[in-house]
């Protein structure tokens, strides 16, 4: 009996928490600056291609119009200067909103310009226009992720925020996408760009007035004096952290010049100079990888080593006595620190983690780019059943799944969540399976489930039933384990260096995913899609196991599972 009462009392506390953390002010910025980060996102990665189809402008182009996406992809590589380098002028607005809405006011007057031009006679500065935006929208979106982390507090805890956070994204996709579309029809593009430049243009005011992670005068006396630790007797040596900081910076800069003299090359060759975006992908992305994630960790890890072993370290204190001191010891604490302190305080299970995270949403990251020939071409359904089924019922579902995804990290914890999330993620690829061989059982759980008779009432036939089911029920998944997934990575990094290891972690499940594609497209030109979704279910499968070693993990480690995410450790 009194076990009984004490479950009750814990749930009813849970739920209580849950309803003070959607009270929060922080909450309803989480909200606002979600949907700020979605909306450039599907303006420029989506939604901008009917314009330019509607505009005449050839596919090819369009193709290589699409390459502003690896600003997202490849976002990490300039992470670490947002940690440390202030705005002239702007500093006074907070460490992190600096940023945020120099971006923001950047991306709605780039939005604003756009809707004045002529995508095909002005094609050079249009797609000049729109890969600055790219970037902006990028840079944007690595601050948001480290803003969230660094204001999360006992209340408006990580886990509501991220969640949140999600929400306000897929809004914003709803926004940019099937709205957006609706206006076009009536109003023409112009006025869609304009808007939507202004409601970003609204939003960068109103994030004037967000809270920050600011750094009090003791605060940055603290971080003054962890910079000078650096120096201290038992540190590496000033001449190998040189060596390290000029081996990780060589690395991460040829990634970025490679990556942007692709770009430019891509888009101002003509059509039969242009490189091949497939070839750079599989060729050079396993490359960049390497180059901007493994090899930096390695050498990470080999000074945390010697560092604890007492090799290559000070004897006696050696403070800062030059510019070239200083700027060695700042450059080290952007760029290497981040990735030491998270390899130090993880240890082996950084690599059960880079596993979970290469994995978990690696399904979606693949299957994504297929869904559309797959409804078009494989089952034959119209461009405006797709868009009734994807668009408006699909991201409804996917909200739906967000908003259960939040209370479930409340009330039964971010392990048991995101391990949840995995299965029925995985599971929903044999949904899509059935459709490829004919949708039987999916007819017929539709009809058992009455889904089929309610779809009726609003003029959806069985066919469309049965999409519309599948398509709600992948989402409804997706949003679940979306949502656990963005507040494990919030959990696993650091406040202080959140920018960088937010992005490095998130964005390699989109190189992961862009690397995987072509694979995955010739798979299906061999053998189909049923056998595609049982690969990706399997996938799915693999993820969950690793999700299980890291809840077992974490539960030995004694740190409370909603835990907010943890306080550096000077390396």
């Amino acid at each position: 009996m009194a076990e009984a009462a004490l479950e009750h009392r814990t749930r009813l506390s849970r739920w209580l928490a849950l309803m003070a953390a959607l009270r929060h002010p922080k909450t309803g910025y989480v909200l606002l600056f979600g949907f700020a980060s979605g909306l450039p996102y599907a303006l420029l990665l989506g939604t901008l291609y009917a314009w330019l189809t509607d505009a005449k402008v050839d596919v090819e182009t369009m193709g290589v119009f699409s390459l502003v996406g690896l600003a997202y992809a490849f976002k990490f590589l300039w992470s670490p200067a947002l940690d440390r380098v202030d705005l002239p002028g702007l500093r006074r607005l907070g460490k992190r909103k600096q940023w945020i809405v120099t971006a923001q006011l950047l991306l709605g007057g780039i939005l604003v310009v756009l809707s004045l031009l002529d995508p095909l006679s002005s094609l050079g500065v249009f797609s000049l226009l729109a890969g600055i935006g790219a970037f902006a929208s990028a840079t944007q979106d690595v601050v948001i992720d480290a803003w969230r982390v660094d204001v999360a507090d006992e209340v408006a805890t990580i886990d509501i925020l991220s969640t949140v956070f999600q929400m306000g994204y897929r809004v914003a996709a709803l926004v940019g996408g099937a709205l957006a579309l609706f206006m076009a029809e009536r109003l023409g593009w112009p006025t869609v760009f304009a808007s939507m430049g202004g409601i970003l243009l609204f939003v960068g005011f109103l994030g004037l007035f967000a809270p920050d992670a600011e750094r009090t005068v003791a605060a940055l006396a603290d971080e003054r004096s962890n910079l000078g630790t650096l120096r201290q007797a038992g540190q590496m040596t000033p001449r190998v952290r040189a060596y390290a900081l000029g081996a990780v910076a060589l690395l991460w800069g040829w990634a970025l010049v490679t990556v942007l003299v692709f770009m430019v090359r891509s888009l101002t060759a003509t059509p039969e100079a242009r490189p091949d975006s497939t070839e750079f992908v599989t060729q050079m992305g396993p490359l960049i990888v390497i180059a901007t994630v493994v090899i930096p960790g390695l050498i990470a890890g080999w000074l945390e080593s010697m560092r604890k072993q007492g090799r290559h370290v000070l004897t006696a204190d050696a403070p800062a006595r030059t510019a070239y001191d200083t700027a060695l010891d700042h450059g080290y604490r952007a760029l290497i620190l981040p990735l030491a302190e998270i390899i130090g305080r993880l240890k082996w299970a950084a690599v059960l983690v880079i596993a979970l995270v290469l994995s978990y949403r690696i399904t979606d990251a693949i299957w994504g780019s297929f869904a559309y020939p797959f409804y078009l071409g494989e089952l034959q359904y119209t461009k405006d059943e797709v868009a009734i089924a994807s668009k408006f019922f699909g991201v409804g579902a996917l909200i739906v799944g967000l908003a259960l995804g939040g209370t479930l990290l409340t009330v039964i914890g971010r392990m048991t969540t995101l391990t949840l999330g995995a299965v029925i993620a995985a599971l929903t690829n044999l949904l899509y399976a059935d459709l490829a061989v004919g949708g039987a059982r999916m007819q017929a759980a539709s009809d058992l489930t009455g889904f089929t008779w309610l779809a009726g009432q609003f003029g959806a036939d069985d066919r469309m039933a049965r999409l519309m089911l599948t398509i709600g029920a992948e989402n409804i998944a997706v949003g679940i384990a979306g949502a656990a997934f963005v507040a494990y990575l919030s959990s696993v990094v650091a406040k202080g260096y959140s920018a960088v290891q937010y992005a490095l972690l998130s964005s390699l499940t989109m190189l992961v995913g862009t690397l995987g594609r072509p694979a995955l497209g010739q798979m299906i030109e061999e053998r189909g899609y049923y056998d595609v979704f049982l690969l990706t279910t399997g996938i799915g499968a693999f993820a969950v196991v690793l999700c299980v070693i890291e809840w077992v993990r974490q539960a030995r480690s004694g740190r409370p599972e909603n835990a907010p995410p943890p306080e550096p450790e000077l390396v």
